[in-house]
């Protein structure tokens, strides 16, 4: 299929089928995908409402792909992810990965190249291995921004190391302001 430059517009009504106008034909969630992989340009809207849902129908090809054991996303990323939403920082993720998906996509050519010539078959195992370690890399980094939240796993408390402090320090710090908060309700209670 040939880019485009305006976007196609897929329908997709209520029996949840969707309708492609550039061709005039019902696709599936597949089609789709391969539109993308195709760069082909589309946007999804509601038939009965026109609102557009293309970020959800996105969602929905990803959740797919990964259904069919096409693991693409570390659960790491996933829940690290899902932490973001609500978070202070909620707004500054999507600019991130959308620049870190835009370098990847831009030297794509050049790192396939430079891992088959380096690894030859084990480029993915090599590949992997640095998905991981960007993805610390990237926990680190949002960390800076929220040095006391977020620190749930036995990962985090390890990352939330610094300057000498312990995780058990963070803890007792978190378990005092716990108390703290309750005294405080106590007496804000015993006013009213």
């Amino acid at each position: 299929m040939a880019k485009t430059k305006e976007p196609t517009v897929i329908k997709k009504y209520a029996n949840r089928r969707l309708y492609n106008t550039g061709t005039s034909t019902y696709v599936t969630l597949e089609d789709l995908a391969v539109m993308v992989k195709d760069e082909e340009d589309f946007i999804v809207f509601d038939a009965k409402t026109g609102e557009d849902i293309t970020r959800s129908v996105l969602t929905q090809i990803i959740f797919e792909q990964e259904n069919k054991g096409q693991n693409l996303l570390p659960i790491a990323f996933l829940r690290q992810l899902i932490r973001f939403y609500g978070d202070s920082l909620q707004n500054v993720v999507p600019s991130y990965l959308e620049f870190s998906m835009s370098a990847l996509t831009k030297e794509q050519d050049k790192l396939r190249e430079q891992m088959s010539q380096a690894f030859g078959t084990t480029a993915l195992g090599a590949m992997e291995e640095q998905v991981k370690r960007n993805t610390e890399i990237f926990e680190r980094a949002m960390r800076m921004f929220m040095p006391f939240g977020g620190a749930g796993d036995d990962a985090d408390k390890a990352a939330t190391k610094s300057g000498g402090e312990s995780a058990d320090d963070l803890d007792d710090l978190k378990k005092q302001l716990a108390d703290m908060q309750k005294k405080i309700d106590a007496l804000a209670g015993d006013k009213s």
